[in-house]
């Protein structure tokens, strides 16, 4: 089997420089290629992807900005390979991910994989709360990563697997984002194609995000769920509806406050409580513990004010996903 690593990229390039450096230390004994695909920046990286020509079997390809999904599309329509691993540009690769990847799908084969993400200890503080809320099972984290049925698991597209011939029967990624990626699983598993989760297949996630890009972020992932319904309501979950329903209830003890009434309050200081504590141990750090605090009630109440905003205009006034919410589409 032959990997062709797919990564796009727009005004990074110290990122794409941190992501080849972990290339080198692989521990895989076989030939694959790295393409990468630059969207349109104006901050090149290819003076750095020619530093690693002579390293790596690296190919750089430029186009215009279409966003990351189209950039995927591009990078897999030129690739060499028979199975195409996808990484975001602020990912780090463990020296082992390739051996990994390439005994379980020779053991058991499958179309599409994800796997999940964690951080290393040079992370910022912030960054590690972050990858806190996104991972943790005390989250909707948990429930986009390792808790989903592996049969039904929707990977991700900064870790993500997806065979030649799955590529060639659904065109990739369409044009709605984020949300891209679980839009393609739907569409492999309407095809017939199966996905599933790799546990041990983890890179390092570095979300070179802030406070105010982390909400922009996961309130457009909240936004982006409903109008996934709308596309296939055959996979509608309830859970998608845990973090609305989440705040709904925040809100709700704030105001019985007013009256008098702390018991529904008081179960939310526990779980923030639990969040403390639970980061603070993991991350050995009381500071982390308070950042996660802060990340995941961003988490929440981004994602939970995104998707009530979206099940209302998409799903009981539908609205046109794409002239109710444009800045999710690019153009095709």
């Amino acid at each position: 089997m032959y990997f062709s690593l797919i990564i796009p990229v727009y005004n990074r390039p110290n990122e794409i420089d941190e992501l080849l450096q972990s290339l080198l230390r692989l521990d895989y004994n076989q030939d694959f290629e790295v393409v990468i695909v630059e969207d349109g920046s104006t901050d090149r990286c290819e003076a750095i992807i020619n530093q690693y020509k002579s390293k790596l079997n690296i190919s750089y390809l430029f186009k215009d900005n279409s966003g990351p999904g189209a950039s995927r599309n591009y990078g897999m329509e030129r690739a060499k390979g028979d199975y195409f691993l996808i990484f975001d540009s602020d990912c780090i690769i463990p020296q082992f991910y390739l051996d990994i990847v390439s005994r379980e799908l020779e053991t058991d084969y499958v179309d599409c994989f994800g796997g999940p993400d964690k951080a290393l200890a040079t992370f910022s503080e912030i960054q590690k709360a972050i990858n806190f809320s996104m991972t943790s099972f005390l989250t909707t984290g948990g429930i986009r990563g390792g808790s989903e049925k592996v049969d039904k698991f929707q990977p991700r597209s900064f870790n993500m697997g997806l065979s030649k011939k799955a590529f060639l029967a659904t065109q990739g990624f369409g044009n709605i984002h984020p949300g891209e990626d679980p839009e393609l699983s739907m569409r492999l598993w309407q095809l017939g194609f199966k996905t599933k989760l790799i546990p041990n297949a983890y890179v390092y996630h570095k979300r070179r995000i802030d406070w105010e890009k982390f909400s922009t972020q996961v309130t457009k992932f909240g936004i982006a769920r409903p109008i996934l319904n709308s596309w296939f309501p055959q996979y509608k979950k309830y859970t998608y509806f845990f973090p609305s329903v989440f705040i709904v209830g925040f809100y709700s003890s704030m105001f019985l406050l007013l009256f008098t009434e702390d018991t529904l309050f008081k179960l939310y200081i526990l779980y923030f409580l639990l969040v403390f504590v639970v980061s603070s141990a993991q991350n050995r750090s009381v500071k982390i513990g308070y950042l996660s605090i802060i990340a995941v009630w961003k988490q929440f109440n981004g994602y939970g004010f995104g998707f009530l905003n979206s099940f209302v205009k998409v799903e009981l006034l539908k609205q046109n996903p794409e002239k109710a919410f444009p800045e999710l589409f690019f153009k095709k």
